[in-house]
């Protein structure tokens, strides 16, 4: 089958939806589909040789307390014509189509086959943007989206608010191959203390602060502990880093930054407990899956996204969003028990095994199936 995977964001920066298309393209190319990804890109981009087409500059915008660097260029279409027409897709899966510039455009011209997944749970794609120019826009290319795919319930009951349905509920996986527990731990931290890792951007959303106040209440019962911090963003962690020198926490507050994909299992590896309490707007909690995967015990915050993945008391803990000593209590609970880690560590890694991609690429190219033999069996497109 020729397939075009487009993403609006850009793909030289990871985050959920370009890690989600990256997986699908290997996943598919191992078996014999022809893949191309079509995405803007700040940056060349070299590791999907000629698989990868760039198609417009992205910008950084502010929304829902993140950034997104997407395309604002109003003239796309000559290089999309170009590339429909050349390429000749049989199935076209926009993630976020109604997102501005790229994907809607995609899907105005495209005479494939057009299928969407719709990943946020709230702010973003940005259906206020523009109004009521973006609602317009919807109702002109609603019918060019032939099936509606979304990531857990948590983006249904956003998304199905402002597109009619039917949906089909199909979550993001996890590479189980890479997110494998025979890896090696980080030598340096093996000095007895135990380990509360926080893994996901500096941003608001995020919940590090909360987990900071948290952790300050954890070191008062518990002084052998730390917490190692691990992501990008650079203007909240000097706000967070001025925040642990005040309090004295410098010494069990470690800062790594941005870490490689590869380095990834190993801190999950090195970690007693992983916990990234989000305030809001996660529509599943990849990270989730990729610690459970990796047999390390979650503490997160209830939000609906997270507890479509996390069973509470059964393979994590879930508290109240922007609840700093609830988080504290259930992080003492698991720090203090090792059996109960082991329990819910082997519990998720259980779970994780229904999210592998290798299950969800094929419940995807099976909802392809049945919606081409659907749109040609209408004698429409």
């Amino acid at each position: 089958m020729k397939i075009a995977l487009v993403s609006p964001y850009d793909f030289a920066h990871t985050g959920g939806v370009t890690n989600h298309i990256s997986a699908l393209d290997h996943e598919y190319t191992q078996i014999g589909h022809d893949v191309r990804i079509i995405a803007p890109a700040s940056k060349p981009i070299t590791d999907f040789g000629d698989r990868f087409i760039p198609i417009g500059r992205p910008w950084p915008i502010p929304s829902s307390e993140s950034i997104i660097r997407v395309p604002i260029s109003l003239h796309l279409a000559p290089a999309i014509k170009e590339v429909v027409a050349r390429e000749k897709f049989e199935l076209v899966h926009l993630h976020e189509p109604f997102m501005p510039m790229l994907c809607s455009a995609v899907l105005r011209f495209s005479d494939a086959v057009n299928v969407g997944t719709f990943h946020a749970a709230e702010g973003k794609p940005g259906y206020n943007w523009g109004r009521p120019i973006s609602t317009w826009m919807i109702r002109q290319r609603l019918h060019k989206l032939h099936g509606k795919i979304v990531v857990s319930q948590a983006a249904l009951a956003y998304h199905s608010r402002y597109i009619p349905g039917p949906f089909e509920i199909i979550p993001n996986g996890v590479d189980l191959e890479h997110f494998t527990d025979d890896v090696a731990p980080f030598e340096e931290y093996l000095d007895g203390k135990k380990t509360i890792l926080f893994l996901s951007r500096l941003e608001f959303r995020k919940g590090l602060n909360y987990l900071l106040n948290a952790f300050l209440l954890v070191k008062r019962e518990m002084p052998d502990v730390r917490l190692i911090v691990v992501g990008a963003g650079t203007r909240l962690r000097r706000r967070y880093e001025r925040w642990v020198r005040k309090t004295g926490l410098e010494k069990d507050v470690i800062f790594v930054g941005f870490a490689p994909e590869e380095d990834k299992p190993r801190y999950y590896k090195t970690a007693d407990i992983f916990s990234v309490p989000a305030t809001g707007r996660e529509s599943q909690g990849l990270i989730l899956l990729e610690a459970m995967a990796m047999g390390t015990p979650v503490v997160a915050t209830s939000i609906a996204g997270y507890a479509s993945v996390v069973t509470h008391g059964e393979d994590g803990l879930l508290v109240p969003p922007r609840n700093y000593q609830e988080l504290s209590q259930a992080l003492l609970t698991l720090l203090e028990d090792e059996k109960l880690r082991q329990q819910m560590g082997e519990k998720g890694k259980a779970k994780a095994k229904d999210y592998d991609w290798k299950v969800v690429s094929r419940k995807l190219l099976d909802f392809y199936q049945r919606t081409i033999d659907r749109v040609r069996g209408s004698g429409s497109q």
